[in-house]
C-alpha cells in the first residue's frame, strides 16, 4: 500500500469539509424529492437499508466514495483477508472472518488455518448436541440440564447476545446463564436457582488467567464441591474455552472439554469460534452453524459488491459524515424486537474497543473524531426515556433503527403488537427527520381548541426542530442466519472507519491498562 498519510490531509477529506460548511437542504426539503426514496436503499444478505433520512445528497454521496477510494479500504481488507498481520501493535493477523470460513476452498488465509477451524467447530458442534441430548451427566449420573457461561467482555456479550436473541422454548434443551460480573451477588443470584449435580460451567479465557474470570470459576468449583461433588468428577462440570489448553489441563479440565482459541481471534470477534460453544448449547449445532453461514453470506459481500452496494461501507461512510463533518458525537441504535434487547452492549464493545483510538497507525496524533459514543437499547422503552433528548436536546444524535418485519411469537393477538411496534419506530424516523415547526404547532393546538394566546405561548415548548439522521435496517426474521449477517454487517462497518481514519482497530491497550494497574496494585497489597 501507499506511504501512509493522515486522512484530513488528503483532498478527499477537504472536499468533504466543504461540502459540510456550504451546508444541505434540510431532510424536510430532502425528502420531498420523489427519486429520493429509490437512489437510497441498498440490499443484500437478507438486510434492507434505507438511508433516505440521511442528510446526505448525491455530492455527498460521491465524495464519501471517493474518500473511500482515497484511503485504500479495498487493500485493507484484502490485507485482513489473506492473513497478514495488520494488528501490528501486537504482532498479530486478525482472522475472524476464517472461523466462519473454513469451508471455503482456497482460503486466503491458508488450509491450515481452516483445518484447525474446522477442528474445533466440529468438536464445539458435537459437544453441544451431546449436551442437549442429555448424554453429559454430572457427579451424581443426572444430566446436566444448566450450564453457566463465565467470561467477561468478548467471552460474554456476544454470546449472551446471541443467546437471548435465538434462544426459544422450542430448542431450549439446556438452559444457559451468564456471569461476568466479579461481583459475588451476580453469581450468587444465578446460583440460587440451580442445582450442583445438574449444572456445568464454561470457563472463557483467552490466556486462563483473567483475574474476574478466575475468581469466578474458583467460586463455582466451592459451590460443586459444597454441593458434594467429589474432586475427581468435577471436571464432569467444567469446560474450558482458551487459547492455553495447559493451563486449563493443569487445573483439572478434562481434555475432552478444553476447546481452543489462536492469538488472531480478538476477544470482541470471538463468537464465531469456541467461545460460541454456549450458543450452540443454547439452540443447538445446526443454528450455531447458520449463525457462521450468516456472518460468511457478508464477509462474501463486501468481497464482492460495488462501493455504491456494499452495506457496510455505505454505514461506514455515513457514520463518518454525521461524526466529522456533521459534529454528531453519539450513535444511537435502536432495535423494535425484544429479542435483540442484548444487541446495543454486544455493539457498543465492537465499536468503542475497536475504534476509541487517539493514534494513527503511524504512531501521530489523530486529528479528527474517531469512534462514537455508541448507546441505546430498545426502541419501544426508549421512546419513554431518552428519545425526549434525541427529538428535543441540544445534541445532534444520529439513529440506526432496526426493524423485523414478520412476528412468530404464537401469541393470538400477536399481529397487532407487531403493527403497533413497526408503527412507531416508522414514526419516530420521520418525527425525527422531518420535525414540527413553531407554526404548524401552533395551528395545531388551535384546531383542536385551544386559544391563540395559549397556543402561541405553548408552541415552542411542543414544536422539534427535526432534521435528525437516522438509517433504517430491515429484516425479514430473526434466524441464525440473519442475526449473523446483522452481526458481521457491524463488524465490517467499524472495520471500513478504522481503515479510513488510519487506526489500529485490533488492539485494546486502554483496557490493558486496568488490568495492569489492578495486578500491580494487588502485588503491593
Amino acid at each position: 500500500m501507499p506511504d501512509f498519510i493522515p486522512v484530513h490531509q488528503t483532498p478527499a477529506w477537504q472536499a468533504l469539509q466543504g461540502l459540510a460548511q456550504a451546508g444541505l437542504p434540510s431532510l424536510r426539503e430532502l425528502l420531498s424529492d420523489p427519486d429520493r426514496n429509490a437512489s437510497l436503499h441498498a440490499q443484500a444478505c437478507g438486510i434492507r437499508m434505507d438511508f433516505s433520512h440521511q442528510r446526505v445528497n448525491a455530492k455527498v454521496m460521491q465524495a464519501l466514495q471517493a474518500l473511500a477510494t482515497a484511503t485504500h479500504v479495498d487493500a485493507q481488507l484484502k490485507a485482513m483477508v489473506q492473513g497478514e498481520c495488520i494488528n501490528t501493535t501486537e504482532q498479530r493477523s486478525v482472522l475472524h472472518m476464517a472461523l466462519r470460513g473454513s469451508h471455503r476452498p482456497d482460503p486466503p488465509w491458508g488450509a491450515a488455518i481452516s483445518a484447525q477451524v474446522a477442528t474445533q467447530l466440529n468438536k464445539v458442534c458435537a459437544f453441544a448436541q451431546q449436551m442437549r441430548s442429555g448424554a453429559c451427566v454430572g457427579f451424581s449420573g443426572q444430566a446436566i440440564t444448566d450450564v453457566v457461561n463465565i467470561g467477561i467482555g468478548g467471552s460474554d456479550l456476544g454470546p449472551r447476545m446471541a443467546s437471548m436473541a435465538l434462544q426459544t422454548p422450542a430448542n431450549t434443551a439446556v438452559r444457559v446463564h451468564f456471569v461476568s460480573n466479579v461481583d459475588a451477588w451476580s453469581l450468587q443470584h444465578t446460583l440460587q436457582t440451580l442445582q450442583p449435580a445438574t449444572t456445568a460451567f464454561v470457563v472463557q479465557s483467552k490466556t486462563f488467567t483473567t483475574q474476574e474470570t478466575m475468581t469466578i470459576a474458583a467460586s463455582a468449583r466451592r459451590w460443586l464441591s459444597d454441593g458434594g461433588c467429589s474432586t475427581p468428577l468435577m471436571s464432569r462440570h467444567l469446560m474450558a474455552v482458551t487459547a492455553r489448553p495447559d493451563l486449563a489441563l493443569a487445573q483439572g479440565f478434562d481434555a475432552a472439554h478444553i476447546f481452543e482459541l489462536w492469538d488472531w481471534v480478538g476477544g470482541r470477534y470471538s463468537i464465531w469460534s469456541a467461545i460460541g460453544l454456549p450458543v450452540a448449547i443454547a439452540v443447538g449445532d445446526t443454528a450455531f452453524r447458520d449463525l457462521l453461514q450468516g456472518a460468511f453470506d457478508m464477509d462474501a459481500h463486501v468481497q464482492s459488491s460495488t462501493p455504491d452496494s456494499n452495506l457496510p461501507l455505505l454505514m461506514a461512510l455515513l457514520g463518518i459524515w454525521n461524526r466529522n463533518f456533521l459534529r454528531a458525537e453519539s450513535l444511537h441504535i435502536a432495535p423494535y424486537a425484544s429479542c435483540l434487547g442484548l444487541l446495543v452492549p454486544y455493539l457498543q464493545q465492537m465499536d468503542m474497543e475497536s475504534n476509541g483510538k487517539s493514534t494513527h497507525i503511524d504512531g501521530s496524533a489523530v486529528q479528527v473524531g474517531t469512534s462514537p459514543l455508541l448507546w441505546g437499547g430498545l426502541g419501544i422503552d426508549g421512546q419513554h426515556a431518552y428519545f425526549q433528548m434525541i427529538h428535543q436536546g441540544t445534541h445532534l444524535v444520529p439513529t440506526d433503527f432496526i426493524g423485523v418485519t414478520t412476528e412468530h411469537s404464537g401469541l393470538p393477538l400477536a399481529a397487532e403488537h407487531h403493527r403497533v411496534v413497526l408503527l412507531n419506530m416508522q414514526a419516530q424516523a420521520q418525527a425525527l427527520a422531518m420535525g414540527r415547526t413553531v407554526q404548524e404547532t401552533q395551528t395545531l393546538l388551535q384546531d383542536s381548541g385551544m386559544s391563540e394566546s395559549e397556543a402561541a405561548e405553548l408552541a415552542p415548548h411542543r414544536s422539534y426542530a427535526g432534521n435528525r439522521p437516522c438509517t433504517t435496517l430491515w429484516l425479514e426474521a430473526i434466524t441464525p442466519r440473519s442475526l449473523g449477517s446483522l452481526m458481521a454487517m457491524y463488524e465490517h462497518k467499524v472495520f471500513y472507519q478504522a481503515a479510513i481514519w488510519g487506526i489500529h482497530a485490533y488492539d485494546q491497550w486502554g483496557v490493558e491498562l486496568g488490568k495492569t494497574l489492578a495486578k500491580h496494585m494487588e502485588s503491593r497489597a
